[in-house]
This record gives structure tokens, C-alpha cells and sequence, in this order.
């Protein structure tokens, strides 16, 4: 479900319309907007405090078969929270798991370790190596 929040909704759309698995849901909640307080702690033991506001979209669906599926994602896009519902729902299915594994999670991890990846390089490009010349007049 991490995977899913943090990924790009327009690719998950994607996967889901070339995944040959939609089923029938029951929204039970939502998709809905609203606002999340995040809380911050300075160093390892500071007191919290509250750092702002965030939005987040949530969504809870009710496949046919019984299982429920629920998703958080942040930002507005109500049908990446819609569709990560019911890929959470579908995934609890024994039989559909693997499918579920194959068509949207495997390809999602390997966009978001591309995606790392070209990030650290990125930032590897931007590293500088600092030394100090010791001067011979002790």
C-alpha cells in the first residue's frame, strides 16, 4: 500500500487498465479530500509540535466477494485513491494476488527504483571531495 501512495497516479492508471482486472466494487467510503495535521519532533526525544497541513484522499471499497480494501494518498487525485482501494482488496483474494503482484506491484517497484535511482545518480553528480593539505611547519 506504500508503494501505492507514493506513487504517480497517472501510472497506476495506467497499470490498472492494462491489468485485465477490474472487478465490481462498492464504494463504502469516499474517495474523499481532506486535510491531515503533520506533527514534527526536533531531535530524538523533542517535544511535537505542529510542522502544517497536508492534503490527503482516502478511499474504502467493498468487493462483491466481501473483502475490503481501504487507501491514503496524498494530494487531491480521487481515482488513484479509488483504484489503490481496490487493488488493496483484490490483493487479500488468494487467487488474484498473484495477478495483482505481477501487473501492478512488480512494475510500480521497478518504476520507483528507477526513479531512485536516477536520483542518487543525480545527486552523486553534485558531490564534491573535500581533503585537507597538511603543511609541513609543525
Amino acid at each position: 500500500m506504500a508503494l501505492l501512495a507514493r506513487s504517480d497516479g497517472d501510472e497506476i492508471r495506467r497499470l490498472w487498465e492494462a491489468s485485465g482486472l477490474a472487478v465490481e466494487v462498492e464504494p463504502v467510503r469516499g474517495p474523499e479530500t481532506g486535510l491531515v495535521m503533520l506533527r514534527g519532533r526536533m531531535g530524538g526525544g523533542g517535544a511535537a509540535f505542529n510542522l502544517g497541513e497536508a492534503t490527503v484522499t482516502r478511499a474504502t471499497v467493498r468487493l462483491v466477494t466481501g473483502e475490503v480494501g481501504h487507501s491514503y494518498a496524498l494530494g487531491r487525485d480521487a481515482d488513484k485513491a479509488r483504484i489503490a482501494a481496490t487493488v488493496d482488496a483484490l490483493w487479500q483474494r488468494a487467487e488474484a494476488r498473484a495477478a495483482v503482484e505481477e501487473r501492478i506491484v512488480t512494475p510500480l517497484a521497478a518504476a520507483a527504483a528507477e526513479a531512485d535511482k536516477r536520483r542518487r545518480d543525480e545527486t552523486a553528480a553534485t558531490k564534491v571531495d573535500f581533503f585537507t593539505m597538511v603543511r609541513g611547519e609543525d
